[in-house]
């Protein structure tokens, strides 16, 4: 393994492989387009995750929608590569040894990018220890700190350990990582002789750091009490390093002569170790993952510089073989130059709509197997795939069972495809996937038809994004940070129909692209009436009209889909971007 990497992009998940559950949902698929990307695009760049022996979970659903978790156990041996010696972090009492294991991606042109996996599943280690690396966001809050513990600082003297000593950025994909400051400042400690840290030590480490937020949502920014935090991180750190961060670190790290006064908002909660303003705070880039969360994060953080880098997604991995085949006739090199895509508008509108059918009879038949439903490829198809959650509204679509059914009825029915799982300590989120099978007995027979897919990953994600017709979307602005799935569906020709929030207001024309629903401005109306009377009018007034039509019109949107929001909403593009403004 090469050790010559500058950059190290750590994540708390990252999905690679579908037979690796190391994922949970839009941030580990984010995560490994990225170093896909980076692959591709010969970046010198390693990555580190945990192992997460266990997976996220297995998601069953009984008749009525119930959710059920199993653990998913996969074969880590056969899969990764493991890496001679071992590192140690201080959690508590206790020293937790870890290991590490190495998958490498290759990119088109031949690069790889290693990955690092964190493993502490090790006979020198306490039982509870051993369990550290095992669940994607399991357990309580001392299992979750000790985790980015391990992330973190075990994080960075795995790479140290293993020769990587040329970087000069550390990427920050979300605040799981934050603790890896901390252990660049004990650097910067051990290298001035021991002799504390000051404002000459923060600079370097911030000069280092560069932090990517992901949510407007609070919940989805990790606090810890301050007293767990100094229980757990006392002993990671040398003695004169815990006069700043052992009782006070939430505070101390912010100890500087430039004033980073900590916000009293809704993300800070007293005394909390909150990693997020720790990586604002440590970081010399931040940035939100769309236009418009860029805005929203600088409402949030008013204190901070937040820049924005919208998401992309990888195109080689996510636009479906029936598709990549038409793209190979008309497009050359492509996969090299994503940009490229925009000559989709010269490719003759019959052969996308046969790679389309092609793609749709491909889900359907996966349908099939996981459900035993055999369904008309004929009939109009809505896909709405994500976590399930409450500002996400899954249930949206059936404010009003009537109007759904006199649409249908209007235009020969319809149907929708749900796939997602939800936290498993979130009951409303699991409340949400039984109101939607609720929903689906009331309708059935109705000219409607509703299907929930279990267990949703990213071999399920491929194929709903390039099989269905349109692709539906939700969220309550503006909790959608930047939301993927439908740039992935656009790459195959698939349009949005969509509440204009995340990078729907960059990717939106309406018509052209997919369709919007809502005040048409981005904001909230937080009248799920209102949202749903506009939702049913969209779909009835344009979208169908449209689908049905002979004259091409669906065509040329699907076509529209991929050369205007393809060739921009990509992960090549998305990273070049890092490249110039956060890693140069």
């Amino acid at each position: 393994m090469q050790t010559t990497a500058e950059i190290a992009y750590f994540s708390m998940e990252i999905a690679l492989d579908p037979r690796m559950p190391t994922y949970s949902g839009g941030l580990g698929v984010l995560a490994g387009d990225t170093i896909r990307t980076a692959a591709d695009l010969g970046l010198p760049m390693v990555a580190v995750s945990l192992l997460h022996r266990r997976g996220y979970f297995r998601q069953s659903l009984d008749e009525d929608g119930a959710q059920r978790e199993a653990p998913e156990d996969w074969p880590v041996e056969t899969l990764l590569e493991p890496l001679d010696g071992q590192v140690t972090v201080a959690i508590g009492e206790r020293e937790v040894h870890l290991r590490g294991w190495v998958h490498d991606v290759r990119g088109c042109r031949g690069h790889i990018v290693p990955v690092i996996f964190l493993d502490s599943r090790l006979d020198g280690n306490h039982e509870t220890d051993r369990a550290l690396t095992d669940h994607l966001y399991g357990g309580d809050g001392r299992y979750r700190l000790a985790q980015e513990m391990l992330l973190g600082i075990g994080g960075v003297r795995m790479l140290r350990m293993l020769g990587f000593q040329a970087i000069r950025r550390f990427h920050l994909n979300e605040g799981h990582a934050a603790l890896l400051t901390l252990e660049l400042l004990e650097e910067q400690h051990r290298g001035n002789g021991h002799n504390g840290v000051g404002e000459r030590e923060i600079e370097a480490v911030r000069e280092q750091c560069v932090f990517t937020t992901h949510t407007p949502v609070p919940a989805g920014h990790d606090q810890f009490p301050l007293e767990l935090a100094a229980e757990l991180l006392g002993r990671s750190l040398a003695p004169k390093l815990r006069d700043h961060f052992a009782i006070d670190v939430y505070r101390q790290v912010l100890r500087s002569e430039r004033s980073f006064a900590v916000p009293r908002d809704a993300l800070d909660q007293g005394h909390q170790l909150n990693m997020t303003y720790i990586a604002l705070n440590l970081s010399r880039h931040v940035n939100g993952v769309a236009y418009r969360h860029g805005e929203v994060s600088r409402l949030m953080f008013a204190d901070y510089e937040v820049d924005a880098i919208t998401n992309g997604v990888h195109a080689a991995t996510w636009i479906a073989p029936p598709m990549a085949g038409v793209l190979d006739r008309h497009i050359a090199g492509w996969q090299v130059d994503n940009y490229s895509l925009r000559y989709a508008l010269a490719i003759p509108l019959e052969e996308i709509a046969e790679a389309h059918a092609a793609a749709k009879q491909a889900l359907l038949e996966t349908v099939a197997e996981s459900t035993g439903r055999q369904l008309d490829p004929a009939r109009f198809t809505l896909g709405f795939a994500r976590r399930a959650t409450a500002y996400k509204r899954p249930d949206l679509l059936f404010t009003d069972l009537d109007r759904l059914r006199s649409i249908a009825a209007r235009h020969g029915g319809l149907r929708v495809l749900y796939a997602g799982k939800a936290h498993p300590a979130d009951e409303g989120g699991k409340a949400l996937i039984r109101a939607v099978h609720e929903a689906a007995r009331a309708l059935r027979g109705d000219g409607v038809e509703v299907v929930w897919l279990p267990d949703y990953g990213t071999a399920l994600a491929a194929k709903l994004v390039s099989g269905v017709d349109v692709w539906l979307n939700t969220p309550l602005p503006p909790n959608e940070a930047s939301g993927t799935s439908g740039m992935k569906a656009a790459m195959n020709g698939v349009p949005s129909l969509s509440t204009l929030d995340g990078w729907w207001i960059e990717g939106h024309l309406e018509g052209i692209t997919g369709w919007a629903i809502g005040n048409g401005d981005g904001g909230a109306t937080g009248d799920a009436a209102r949202d749903a009377a506009s939702l049913y009018n969209k779909l009835e007034q344009a979208v169908l009209p449209c689908f049905h039509s002979d004259d091409g019109a669906f065509l040329r949107v699907r076509r529209h889909a991929i050369a205007l929001n393809g060739a921009f909403f990509n992960s090549q593009r998305m990273l070049q971007q890092y490249v110039q403004r956060a890693y140069a």
